[in-house]
């Protein structure tokens, strides 16, 4: 049973050649895994030849399938690193323009709603 999915390209293209960008990548990977203790000695001398002497994607996938998986997603836009020291508080921001005509415009469609309900039950 494989953990990677079919849309990978260790098990969609296994007959592409290993290039050089590749290879780092993934000795990248194989000693960041071996820094943070999850793979051990053994694994990692292993993983290491695997790398060096594959040359082509599907003779990596036992290696891409045992290493821990790489996060796909990057920080999200919503969120602002800071520029402020721990403790210091932001000036509040205003509304935006386009809030408040959002708004505006909710509150005049509600009314005017309003109005033709209220002429009607008379």
């Amino acid at each position: 049973m494989t953990n990677l999915p079919i849309s990978s390209k260790y098990v969609s293209t296994p007959e592409r050649p290993v290039d050089a960008a590749e290879r780092e990548t993934l000795v990248d990977r194989v000693n960041t895994a071996f820094e943070s203790g999850a793979i051990d000695d053994l694994d990692y001398r292993r993983y290491l030849d695997a790398v060096f002497a594959a040359t082509t994607l599907g003779e990596l996938r036992p290696v891409v399938e045992n290493l821990p998986a790489v996060a796909t997603y990057a920080t999200p836009g919503n969120i602002e690193s800071s520029t402020l020291r721990p403790g210091e508080v932001s000036t509040a921001r205003t509304p935006s323009g386009r809030l408040i005509l959002i708004a505006l415009s909710t509150i005049s469609v509600a009314a005017i709603v309003l109005v033709i309900l209220v002429s009607l039950l008379r």
